[in-house]
């Protein structure tokens, strides 16, 4: 897709708690962001060992809801999962 002339920018930066959870998020982003959503332009970069930058950009604010809406439910979707899988390998809780 060619370049869109953006009339919208955000930018989203997600710090994690350490190295390998930051790893885990850019895997998670990386193919969305490689897929445009129409009429939208995203970009990962990571400014430091565990942080993770998206930029998105877009002609019109319907199109940059939809990309907010997708990445950060995307976003979500991997802090979610991450917890969830660091609660099953915690010890069990004795009474």
């Amino acid at each position: 897709m060619t370049r869109p002339r953006s009339a919208w920018r955000a930018e989203l930066t997600f710090t994690r708690p350490d190295r390998a959870s930051a790893d885990r998020l850019e895997r998670v982003l990386a193919p969305e962001a490689a897929y445009e959503i129409p009429r939208a332009r995203a970009r990962l970069s990571r400014p430091g060992p565990t942080t993770v930058r998206l930029e998105v950009e877009t002609i019109e604010t319907g199109s940059m809801r939809a990309a907010m809406n997708a990445y950060l439910g995307w976003v979500r979707l991997a802090m979610e999962a991450e917890r969830v899988a660091e609660r099953a390998q915690a010890p069990p809780v004795k009474s």
